[in-house]
């Protein structure tokens, strides 16, 4: 439902609603052990792809879009100790900047990404350690989108996801293993 593909209606069915613009799927089929390397893959992809959807929603992003982020933020705002809601929240933030690109094939990537690594990003934030921080650099994002400057966003975005980067590789997974 959440991709599309079917449509569930209470009380009547479950519909397929393939829609033609569809066009990446995750694989339920991908498993890979989670390995700092595979860690680092994941944000070294995500880096490209996120710096390129904050800069077209900058460009396209609708009101609805801007109040559906601010609504993220301040849920991200109000759970800053409960880390299951948080990253679901933050996945969000970062889900629904995609979405705001107005670009299709960007967005779902990034979506099919998300799907496909929920644990990893949930280890990310782990590791990463510092919810507050993370939530002020979610905030800077969006202060830049909304105010529609696009270099500032990219370069809020590219420091955002480079500072995860960073986190990750002094991380050392057997001396603080993460859960």
């Amino acid at each position: 439902e959440t991709m599309g593909f079917v449509e569930i209606r209470h009380g009547s069915g479950v519909y397929v609603t393939r829609s033609e613009e569809v066009l990446v799927l995750a694989s339920p089929d991908f498993s890979e052990p989670v390995t700092k390397k595979l860690l680092l893959d994941l944000i070294r992809v995500r880096e490209p792809l996120e710096t390129q959807s904050v800069a077209e929603a900058v460009r396209n992003a609708t009101l609805e879009d801007l109040v559906e982020l601010k609504r993220l933020l301040a849920t991200a705002g109000q759970n800053l100790a409960n880390n299951s809601v948080l990253n679901e929240v933050n996945m969000g933030f970062h889900r629904q900047i995609a979405r705001a690109s107005g670009n299709t094939v960007l967005a779902q990537l990034l979506d099919a990404l998300a799907d496909l690594f929920k644990g990893e990003q949930r280890l990310i934030l782990g590791i990463f350690g510092s919810r507050e921080r993370d939530h002020q650099e979610h905030l800077a994002i969006f202060e830049a989108l909304e105010s529609r400057d696009e270099a500032l966003a990219v370069d809020r975005m590219r420091k955002h996801l480079q500072g995860v980067q960073d986190a990750i590789l002094r991380w050392n997974p057997e001396d603080h293993p993460v859960t």
